[in-house]
């Protein structure tokens, strides 16, 4: 079976995917070995012939750094070895026993390779560890993680103690780990590769958002084929604006502005409909609706969120609608639905719906699960979260983003992906990566204007 490297695991999921690989074939120590040499590989390149420093701990993560240590060794590297702690498993004792170098009680000056523990970890380091790691990478000039970071979940991506220290390069063993995508840790992960030991994909794995595949219209394409979005604006028509122009270079064949009264500034090709909204909503070319931008949060802006999703249209819901988002406004609807939330929205929603979790994936997976929709979770690591349980992590983004209106730009690009045919969790997942290379290409200090005149690049990037 074909590796996926793009797989996402939780400690249990790759517990149960080395256990199969043993069920076929393999054992502890041959998994170890696999480990440990493509490990070496990288250290190796790293290292350009400085002395490394390898921080062994008891389990089998330290038996991974004995194994790295003979490699090295091997092949002519200073290595040093220090080991706090025996080794404590059969495999670690064994994997020790290979490496025929001395132990230490300190090194300096090169490269540090952290092998105390690894993902399986849910306790604070001791004092003593704590104290030894953090000595031994303060005199160090590289930094290299095996598997995870020393004191690091690996499930929500919590530091366990305050202060670790942070990395130039993470090597994931086998998979990637939820901690690697994850904000605080992945800020001090630096680099991140993943050693490939024979995991195959395992079933309802949450995986990385990678490059979508896009394409050009067909030859007989026309602007309804291609999908209508009406954005409907509000009190603040900047937003929506923003959101519409966005949406113009997201796919969509035709992109129009729902609003009260016409904005000053709108462009020429953007068709501003100031019809009752109830009317314009009876459009049925419609494909898909923006709602939120600009929306306003008063009894009239809760008037028209509550008339764009009694129209059942596939909708994104964003900004202010999340902020005037009810349960009981949800009654009736059953046309894909995708929310896009930051950290505060989340919390918002999650009271509205009753839904709680330890961590932002757990709460996003539960919101998803009570509203029916799939939940973009924005930040600097966006999750996108379905409601069958599906779940896929963004690789960090500029973070140039993090300026007004950007969140805007985002929304348009999802309900244009919606418009042009696209499912809801493949239109979040195309607009989030879109997002992130138009940011790219950007630079920085872009505003939100400028990353919207990088979406036609950050598109043809895809086709």
């Amino acid at each position: 079976m074909m590796r996926n490297p793009d797989q996402i695991l939780s400690v249990a999921q790759m517990r149960a995917a080395e256990d199969a690989l043993i069920a076929a074939g393999e054992t502890v120590d041959s998994l170890m070995e696999r480990a440990g040499r493509g490990a070496a590989q990288w250290v190796w390149r790293m290292a350009g012939g400085r002395p490394v420093t390898i921080l062994c701990g008891p389990g089998n993560n330290g038996g991974d750094g004995y194994v790295i240590a003979r490699e090295l060794h091997q092949r002519g590297a200073q290595v040093a070895v220090i080991a706090p702690l025996p080794p404590a498993t059969e495999a670690a004792t064994r994997a020790c026993a290979s490496f025929s170098g001395a132990v230490s009680e300190e090194g300096a000056g090169g490269v540090l390779v952290d092998c105390l523990f690894g993902s399986g970890l849910t306790r604070p380091l001791s004092a003593e560890l704590f104290g030894l790691l953090r000595r031994l990478a303060a005199a160090h000039h590289f930094r290299i993680a095996v598997d995870l970071p020393s004191g690091i979940e690996s499930d929500t991506g919590r530091p366990l103690n305050a202060g670790l220290p942070d990395y130039h390069l993470t090597l994931a063993l086998g998979a990637w780990k939820f901690a690697h995508w994850l904000i605080p840790a992945m800020q001090a992960m630096g680099a991140r590769r993943v050693v490939d030991i024979g995991v195959t994909p395992v079933a309802e794995a949450a995986e990385c958002i990678a490059r979508p595949a896009l394409f050009a219209p067909p030859r007989d394409a026309h602007k309804y084929t291609r999908g209508l979005l009406a954005v409907v604006g509000g009190a603040m028509p900047g937003a929506a604006m923003l959101a519409a122009r966005a949406a113009m270079h997201g796919g969509a064949g035709y992109v129009k502005l729902l609003a009260p009264s016409r904005p000053l500034a709108a462009p020429d090709e953007l068709v501003v409909e100031e019809a009752p909204l109830d009317r314009a909503l009876a459009d049925s070319r419609l494909a898909a609706l923006l709602v939120g931008p600009g929306l306003g949060r008063d009894a009239a802006a809760r008037g028209r969120l509550a008339a764009a999703l009694s129209a059942n249209r596939p909708t994104v819901v964003d900004a202010d609608g999340l902020v005037l988002l009810e349960p009981s406004l949800l009654d009736g609807c059953s046309a894909p639905l995708l929310l896009t939330p930051h950290e505060g929205e989340l919390a918002r929603l999650c009271d509205a719906f009753s839904v709680s979790g330890d961590g932002r994936v757990a709460r996003a997976q539960a919101l998803a699960r009570a509203s029916g929709g799939v939940v973009v979770a924005k930040g600097p690591d966006t999750l996108v979260a379905a409601p069958d349980g599906t779940l896929r992590i963004a690789p960090p983004a500029s973070s140039w983003l993090s300026t007004a209106g950007t969140g805007d730009v985002l929304a348009g690009l999802m309900a244009s992906r919606l418009a042009s045919g696209a499912e809801p969790l493949h239109a979040a997942t195309e607009a989030v990566w879109l997002h992130g290379e138009a940011a790219h290409l950007a630079g920085p200090v872009f505003s939100a204007a400028g990353l919207v005149q990088m979406l036609p690049g950050a598109y043809a990037a895809c086709l």
